[in-house]
Order: structure tokens, then sequence, then C-alpha cells
């Protein structure tokens, strides 16, 4: 994953390991020993959130998807650059015809919503497998992004969004990609085309469900939009 966590913990340890060193090798060992234990703790918390969170009768995100988004979010709340405890995690590995959109209050650890979610129209049919951060690509872009504005456009109200991944998503603003309602994401339309209907590279929700689920989000909050793909794509930097 692209993010290293809390780094300042980590440049900590490793100025603390050379400082007077004399003789490398021990210390080199306990730098290392040093970096896996904040690690391994990391791991940990996000395995006792995991555990903790408190379904409400929806279900539960994969870990792994679950696991990097909440990595993500600490490096993101720990540089100021969201100001919200509200994670919103879609999850493309999974078919469209699936709720695979989900958003947990982290402070107490509980799940407020489960929904379904549109990926853009040349980002694959059933499933999503092509994605871009390019202008009139009407593909999807992963990675994390922060909650803008709310506003009442074509599609009624929405929510902008700003990619916080340099080559990666940090075009969404400039193509457009918003939060929004539309008819398209339905069951009733799963019903008769077999799957989900597509956006131009907006992650569409529900109609109905569109004010409610920006109503939660909003104000600088977290969103995380995830593919297995991502794992390949390290050389994106979090924007500052």
């Amino acid at each position: 994953m692209i993010y290293k966590i809390f780094i300042s913990t980590l440049y900590l340890f490793v100025s603390l390991s050379f400082k007077g060193n004399t003789t490398n090798t021990p210390k080199i060992a306990t730098n290392n020993t040093a970096v896996s234990n904040v690690m391994s703790s990391i791991d940990n918390k996000i395995q006792l959130v995991y555990n903790s969170l408190q379904t409400n009768q929806f279900q539960l995100p994969k870990e792994e998807c679950f696991a990097e988004a909440l990595k993500g979010f600490y490096e993101l709340k720990e540089k100021g650059l969201i100001k919200r405890d509200i994670l919103t995690l879609v999850d493309f590995s999974l078919s469209s015809n699936a709720k695979r959109l989900w958003i947990i209050n982290l402070s107490t650890n509980e799940i407020l919503f489960q929904s379904l979610v549109a990926h853009g129209r040349n980002t694959g049919d059933e499933f999503a497998n092509n994605f871009s951060n390019t202008p009139e690509s009407f593909k999807s872009s992963l990675g994390f992004y922060v909650t803008g504005e709310v506003y009442n456009g074509k599609h009624g109200i929405s929510l902008k969004l700003d990619g916080l991944e340099k080559g990666l998503n940090d075009h969404a603003r400039e193509r457009a990609v918003v939060i929004h309602g539309a008819d398209y994401v339905s069951e009733s339309f799963i019903k008769y085309h077999k799957r989900l209907g597509r956006s131009q590279g907006c992650p569409a929700v529900p109609l109905e469900f569109a004010p409610e689920i920006i109503s939660l989000i909003k104000g600088q909050s977290c969103l995380y939009i995830y593919h297995p793909s991502i794992n390949n794509l390290k050389q994106f930097k979090l924007i500052s």
C-alpha cells in the first residue's frame, strides 16, 4: 500500500537507533525490531476495530479492504486532510449487484449504512476492472478522497470529491467525479439488466438514499475506493 503509516513515529525510531551509533549491526537490528513492533501494533489496532464493528444488521466489508482503508484514514487524519471520523468504503472487487458501499462511524465503531454504488461505464460491466484518472475516460478512479461541497446539480443533491493521490485520482474535481443519486442504481435495474447501471466515472448511489448518504459523509470525511489492482500502483503519492 502506498501509505507509510505513522511516518513520524517510524522516523523517530530510525533517528534514535543511529544517534551516537558506532557499531551498526546491533542498532540496525534494534531499529528493525522497533519498526516491526510499530507495524504490528497498527495491525493489531485495525484487527480490534474490525472485530468490534457493530453491524446494525448490515454486512461486514472484507477485512483486507477495511484494513487498507483504515490505514489510510489514520494517516489522513494525522495530516489534517480529513476532519471527521467517518469512513466511506467502496469495494470495487465485488459485483455491482452487491451492496459494496459502507459508511462507518469510527468514533462509535458502527456501520451506519450499506448501499449499492455504480462504477464508470468504461470501467467494466458487472465487475469493475479498468480504472483511470483521465478526463472524459468515463472510468472510475481508485484511492483516497476527501468529501467537498454539497450542491444541487442535474442529478439533484450531489457531493463534490477531491482525490488525494497524485496521478491516481487527483483529477476528480476536474472530471466532475461526485457522489450523486441515479435511477440506474437500483434493484429494479439489476432485475431487468442483470447488472447495475453505470456512471460516467462517479460513485453514483440510489436516488432515494442520496440525501441521507450525502448528509452522513459531507464535511471533509474520508472516502476510499478499493480494488485489488491498487496494490500494483505504489508509485502514486499522497497529495500534501
